[in-house]
């Protein structure tokens, strides 16, 4: 008789088991690349100061994620556009590495919502896996979005960067800030 006390609150708890969340929906990483999001891509823009790689529609304002920098800073600027009650924190995965950065909220000018701006280093493990597989998501409580290329573009070398803190070569042009994004 004592056995079946046992068993019926094992197969009730075997059974609510089955649907708890496993683990991996509880993470931010995914096992491979996000598939594209029609007409959004990636846009890199730079002159002789500064370089933006914009995640959004091309020729248009709706531009979700921008990341820029400035040569030999070793540091990104980036602008992540959200709703009012988004946490204060813009969160980054690129192939299972993730970034929390703290983030200032500012009334976004051009949508509704915030405009969530943070600093990072170029050097963070998300980014440098985001050299390596071109695309990111960005993450919150209730939310994971990828920012997936629209098409499959060659690789670019990761060698030196110059947004890096110390470039190799001082006489980097701007084509080369394309070091940094694998995207140009």
């Amino acid at each position: 008789m004592r056995p079946i006390i046992w068993l019926a609150p094992a197969a009730a708890a075997l059974a609510l088991s089955a649907c708890a969340p496993t683990a991996s929906h509880l993470t931010a990483a995914t096992n491979g690349a996000p598939i594209p999001v029609v007409g959004y891509d990636w846009h890199l823009n730079a002159d002789a100061d500064e370089a933006s790689l914009s995640y959004g529609m091309a020729e248009t304002d709706d531009v979700p994620l921008d990341l820029s920098c400035r040569p030999g800073s070793g540091a990104l600027q980036i602008l992540q556009t959200v709703a009012e009650d988004h946490p204060r924190v813009i969160a980054l995965e690129s192939g299972g590495d993730t970034e929390t950065y703290p983030a200032k909220a500012e009334p976004s000018a051009m949508h509704d919502g915030l405009d969530l701006t943070a600093v990072a280093r170029t050097t963070d493990p998300v980014f440098l896996r985001f050299r390596k597989l071109g695309w990111l998501a960005t993450y919150g409580p209730d939310y994971r979005t990828p920012w997936s290329p629209s098409k499959a573009r060659p690789r670019r070398s990761t060698a030196s960067s110059p947004c890096a803190a110390e470039p190799r070569d001082a006489r980097l042009t701007v084509h080369r800030y394309a070091c940094l994004f694998p995207l140009t």
